[in-house]
């Protein structure tokens, strides 16, 4: 836990570096309203919500992706019973970059990329140039080269998801994954039989 207070300590300095330095440029993104918009698979009928902020440096959200969401996808965001929410929640640079690049791409592939990031989490974020194995996995997302570059070095799209990310540790996300289900938070990465027990009850209600 003092790893993420200094860790959000560092981001709140760099975000308001940030809102600095933005203040004094244009806006460098065609549409970061957009960008900055809700990312949600499932039924917006559901009658449950579940919100999963997450940064895409995070082993353990590796660990959730790679593992209990496929599930969870099938058996319960398929099937019109859970609306899975993304939200981005960066521990570091890095992970604010990849949040970036993750969103500047097709929506419709925003999922798909979510996944090969954190399938493939270990090359790219431990490698000597993250940033540049980011703009190859952009790439194969349709990001040509001059629209990765204005993604990452927007101070409107790295201003709106640090400030995303203040209003979640405002709300009581205090490390990655935390699950919201319908408003009650889950801190830490959870098998399929762990949601099955907070999930049944909700949908049994």
């Amino acid at each position: 836990m003092h790893l993420y207070r200094r860790i959000g300590a560092a981001l709140v300095g760099l975000m308001t570096f940030v809102l600095v330095a933005g203040s004094a440029q244009a806006q460098d993104t065609g549409d970061t309203a957009a960008m900055l918009g809700p990312r949600v698979i499932g039924s917006e009928d559901a009658p449950v919500t579940v919100i999963e902020y997450f940064s895409l440096t995070c082993p353990h959200c590796a660990a959730f992706h790679n593992g209990a969401y496929a599930e969870l996808k099938e058996k319960y965001v398929d099937t019109g019973k859970v609306k899975f929410v993304y939200r981005d929640f960066p521990l570091d640079g890095v992970g604010l970059r990849a949040a970036m690049m993750a969103r500047c791409v097709d929506e419709k592939r925003y999922p798909g990329v979510i996944q090969v990031l954190f399938k493939t989490q270990e090359n790219w974020a431990r490698s000597a140039d993250p940033v540049a194995e980011l703009q190859k996995i952009g790439a194969l997302a349709g990001l040509g080269a001059e629209a990765f570059e204005s993604c990452v070095q927007s101070d409107a799209l790295a201003n709106g998801i640090l400030a995303q990310r203040q209003e979640a540790s405002a709300a009581g996300v205090r490390s990655t994954p935390t699950f919201e289900i319908n408003g009650r938070m889950y801190p830490g990465s959870r098998s399929i039989e762990e949601f099955d027990e907070i999930l049944e009850p909700l949908l049994a209600n």
